[in-house]
């Protein structure tokens, strides 16, 4: 397996979401940390699995998404040939290219 290499942008998006769920549901902030771990999991056992949807949106080849199960957030990612780079962390209700773009 590759090792996975998060970027800064997306380890604050992951502290952001981890704070949110702190001050408005606390009772589930370790359940949205597991399931993000075991997204991590995932995505080094399969990264070709990810979808590639905003990959083609955005001209940005190789990049790919995996929904983090039960929770509504989105694991943005680009696989090299000797890691997997973990480029942001962001809700899925949120205006995806536009947050992408910067990222570009």
């Amino acid at each position: 397996m590759k090792p996975l290499v998060r970027h800064e942008r997306a380890d604050r998006d992951v502290l952001e979401t981890v704070d949110y769920y702190l001050q408005n549901a606390p009772e589930v902030t370790l359940v949205f940390i597991d399931a993000l771990e075991q997204t991590y999991r995932n995505i080094q056992r399969r990264p070709g699995a990810g979808s590639p949807r905003y990959a083609h949106e955005l001209n940005l080849p190789g990049l790919r998404f995996w929904r983090c199960k039960r929770f509504p957030y989105l694991v943005f990612y680009v696989e090299t040939a000797d890691q997997i780079n973990i480029w942001r962390v962001l809700h899925g209700s949120r205006d995806i290219p536009s947050w992408l773009g910067d990222e570009a």
